[in-house]
């Protein structure tokens, strides 16, 4: 997308926007006046507390360097990241998340060369509420990917928050809950505490299980092939250990298995979903919501062809909210840059 930046009138100031999640880094480059996007790079994974240091500052360098030409980066006014991991500016400059999300980012804008006036470190929570169509300033986001956070925001900044407590005590409804609630599906089926399921075979199979140890094609869906308690025996011995030797918050890798079982009309993973969507709407109700106010959401699961944005829409009805799903906060970092940028332009 840098084919046009040669074209930049001398002395146009820009900004830059990040959006620094947990499966990728996006930076983009616009114009500080009317904020259009004039280029765009991306790396891999920005989650402030859970990338070392030195890894985040190379994908932070390789995202910037991607959207920012040389010839351009002395002219960027401000720069501003919302960064998973990082806590929100209300919470101090000393926050663990935000202080290693500024070393990570300064070393990147030092190593090009990027001299902004102005950087900023937000939480993604921030930035993704900014991205919402006009820029609010005020109402409730809610974040659902691997892990699931809502907050109320107040002039820009979260005034409180509800659910992100983490894999292991919350995340209710996130894509770690549903991964986690399929490989629970699937072990209760296999020792007989749970319904049939077509996720016994798809989970076993993404973690490499030998094939003779799966149940039969299409055992859950149609519930007529057999398995018996021989091979439920052999397929639970082999699926601990293979879940053992991964990280627990992969477990969030196996969430689209629920979602490609719902389509094929498997009922254990259709009410898995369900579940989800209400864990979700709950998260938001904590937060006393005001019918009408703006809901803006993110994240893989609330994307505009997302699998729980329908049910989780049905479940805010009755409180007067109607979702407004953004792709990724990238638009809201860099309308909260221009923000911030010292030079005289239009805000957004």
């Amino acid at each position: 997308m840098n084919s046009d930046l040669n074209q930049a009138k001398g002395g146009q100031a820009f900004v830059v926007g990040l959006d620094a999640g947990g499966t990728r880094t996006r930076a983009v480059l616009a114009e500080l006046g009317d904020g259009r996007t004039r280029g765009e790079g991306a790396s891999g994974p920005g989650n402030a507390l859970t990338v070392p240091g030195p890894d985040l500052a190379d994908h932070l360098t390789e995202a910037l360097a991607g959207a920012v030409p040389e010839p351009l980066r002395g002219r960027v006014a401000a720069v501003a990241g919302g960064f998973a991991g990082a806590g929100h500016q209300g919470q101090g400059s000393d926050e663990p998340g935000r202080v290693r999300a500024r070393t990570a980012l300064s070393t990147a804008l030092a190593r090009l060369g990027v001299t902004a006036a102005t950087v900023d470190v937000h939480s993604d929570i921030e930035t993704t509420f900014a991205a919402a169509p006009g820029h609010p300033a005020d109402g409730l986001v809610l974040v659902a990917g691997t892990g699931a956070v809502a907050a109320r925001i107040t002039a820009r900044v979260p005034a409180a928050t509800s659910g992100g407590d983490g894999w292991l005590l919350g995340d209710d409804g996130s894509g770690f809950w549903i991964g986690r609630a399929a490989v629970r599906a699937a072990l209760r089926a296999a020792d007989g505490r749970g319904a049939p399921t077509a996720l016994v075979r798809a989970v076993g199979r993404e973690l490499g299980l030998p094939p003779g140890v799966l149940p039969p094609q299409g055992y859950g869906v149609t519930d007529t092939a057999r398995w018996s308690a021989t091979l439920r025996t052999a397929y639970r011995a082999h699926l601990l250990p293979a879940l053992t030797d991964r990280s627990p918050v992969r477990l969030a890798d196996h969430a689209p298995l629920v979602v490609a079982a719902a389509e094929e009309k498997d009922t254990v993973a259709a009410e898995i979903l369900r579940e989800a969507a209400r864990r979700l709407a709950e998260t938001v109700s904590a937060l006393a919501p005001r019918p009408g106010e703006p809901l803006v959401v993110t994240g893989g699961l609330l994307a505009p062809d997302g699998p729980l944005l329908l049910p989780l829409t049905e479940g805010l009805a009755p409180l007067g909210l109607t979702p407004t799903p953004v792709t990724d906060g990238s638009p809201g970092a860099v309308a909260l840059a221009r923000l911030a940028a010292p030079a005289p332009g239009p805000r957004p």
